[in-house]
């Protein structure tokens, strides 16, 4: 893990320094089929994050990929078929809904 800078800036506050981090991790793989399943637990994680911080407003798949080659500064590519398929999956799942509230348990 020599690449991971822990007094960097963060560069996309929205989806944090994790992502930051696990984007120089895939830059740095070797191995393209390691390196294509890594980018693609990467854009489901920055889809979650996004609809954290941003619950209005759906991360299409065109964003991911943006997004994901800005923090690489353009070493990520994700124009292959298994990132495509994943992120649709993922698109027509409803993200959870941030006004159902959580029932406690009683003791």
């Amino acid at each position: 893990m020599q690449g991971l800078r822990k007094t960097s800036v963060v560069r996309m506050r929205n989806y944090g320094r994790i992502i930051q981090d696990m984007v120089q991790l895939a830059v740095e793989e070797q191995d393209v089929e390691k390196q294509q399943a890594m980018i693609v637990y990467i854009g489901q994680c920055m889809r979650q994050k996004n609809a954290t911080w941003n619950r209005e407003l759906e991360s299409g798949i065109d964003r991911l990929k943006d997004d994901i080659s800005v923090l690489s500064q353009g070493k990520l590519s994700c124009d292959f078929p298994i990132f495509e398929e994943a992120m649709d999956k993922l698109s027509q799942r409803p993200l959870a809904n941030p006004d159902r509230q959580v029932k406690k348990k009683k003791k």
